[in-house]
């Protein structure tokens, strides 16, 4: 098969990482459906491509039955689907008493649980075919969770590469490869008023969360260093890798964050191992 005939299904695609991949990916000849909650703002943050290789979707991705019928139609337009990207999510700041349980839950279906949802969805027609490449995006606060205010954000990117792990053991035999992809900060909109949540009973004693606001709010928004044009060329390029990895971290700091969680967690399993270690039966 030839590499500019593979399909894409891309969620969360009106904005952010999403419609910059969209983009790349129909500027390369790919052929592509892409999900939103609005299919009107896709089709207009997308803008002009032929209608034989773009299939805009509007999608609840917390209904499986959405999904479900998104990706039949993709599958009815362009006969198979060989690359699934998990995008759709948002940030949520605020710490773990902040928010409610209602705030919370509601994260969780969309970062977690849309994501299960396409992948059940999806999974019974790379089955099939043998073949397909599913990436769950995650985040580098999903390897490591030191980031006051996203308790719950964390979470659910924690989550993410929880059940990708699973999932590219459980659909090797298919031929299907599972890919996290954990991002540091990129320049998108997702730290703006629109993309990110924030508790609606704040407490005054959390300093260090509201200086962790403060932070994203006016000093980080804006000057991410990541290049998203750059992040959406590099998942390319993986996804027609033989052997693409099963962890992909993307930008400097994403780098810097994962080996200094690695570096802390060997520090206390070799500090703590002749304790830790201890609690075996005897033989």
């Amino acid at each position: 098969m030839e590499t500019q005939q593979k399909v894409w299904f891309v969620t969360g695609a009106s904005k952010g990482l999403g419609l910059t991949l969209v983009k790349k990916l129909l500027a390369k000849g790919y052929r592509v459906a892409a999900t939103s909650r609005n299919v009107n703002d896709l089709s207009t943050a997308v803008g002009g491509a032929a209608a034989d290789s773009f299939l805009p979707l509007a999608v609840n991705l917390k209904s499986e039955e959405s999904v479900g019928e998104a990706i039949g139609q993709a599958i009815n337009q362009f006969g198979r689907i060989d690359v699934v990207v998990n995008n759709a999510g948002y940030g949520l700041l605020g710490s773990l008493e902040e928010l409610s349980d209602a705030e919370a839950r509601e994260n969780f279906d969309v970062n977690v649980f849309g994501s299960l949802n396409v992948i059940r969805q999806v999974m019974p027609h790379l089955r099939v075919q043998k073949s397909g490449h599913i990436y769950n995006i995650a985040s580098i606060g999903g390897f490591t969770g030191n980031y006051p205010g996203f308790g719950i954000y964390c979470a659910t990117k924690f989550a993410v590469h929880g059940f990708t792990e699973s999932l590219a053991a459980e659909v090797k035999d298919f031929g299907i490869t599972a890919t996290v992809v954990s991002p540091g900060y990129f320049r998108t909109d997702f730290l703006s008023a629109g993309s990110i949540g924030m508790p609606k009973n704040e407490i005054a004693d959390y300093k260090a969360v509201r200086q962790s606001q403060e932070f994203h709010n006016e000093q980080m928004a804006g000057n991410q260093a990541g290049d998203p044009e750059k992040a959406a060329d590099v998942m390319i390029e993986v996804a027609e890798a033989q052997n693409p990895p099963m962890h992909l971290f993307l930008g400097q700091d994403a780098y810097n964050g994962a080996y200094a969680k690695m570096d802390a967690v060997k520090t206390d399993l070799e500090s703590w191992k002749a304790l830790g270690t201890s609690t075996d039966f005897t033989a």
